[in-house]
């Protein structure tokens, strides 16, 4: 299976910007610039590719970990967060937080489980060049 997506770019980097779309239409045009990459931490002035890979990953994890919880037999909800962070031009790390509501499961097995679903999502694998690390708290 392949998945796409394709971005569009006028001007130069820092008074230029541009749009990306996905395959599925849930990005359609969507705006980034070198002030919503390097400047505007506020998320206000449009996406960059730090909060796409956030995106991604937070999503991924949240299917792996559930994927193991239920293997487990203590299916539940689990609510994702990962924070990339970019420095001097290099994303040096995604830190993932995941809360868990998750009956029938103990504060050692959700932890196990919670690193097993770090180590073997495929977006935590395809960053392996950066730090990824990971708080998890059973609510």
């Amino acid at each position: 299976m392949k998945h796409s997506a394709s971005a569009h770019w006028s001007g130069n980097l820092k008074e230029g910007a541009g749009t990306v779309t996905s395959q599925s239409g849930a990005l359609k045009g969507l705006g980034y610039s070198y002030k919503s990459r390097f400047v505007d931490e506020t998320g206000k002035s449009g996406t960059n590719p730090e909060e796409l890979i956030a995106a991604a990953h937070a999503s991924c994890y949240a299917m792996q970990f559930s994927a193991y919880l239920a293997e487990n037999g203590t299916p539940g909800q689990v609510d994702v967060s990962s924070v990339v962070e970019i420095d001097s031009g290099s994303i040096k790390g995604s830190a993932l937080t995941v809360e868990g509501h998750v009956p029938g499961i103990d504060a050692a097995k959700f932890e196990e489980l919670a690193q097993k679903a770090k180590t073997n999502c495929p977006v935590s694998k395809a960053l392996g060049a950066i730090n990824v690390t990971l708080q998890a708290k059973l609510a």
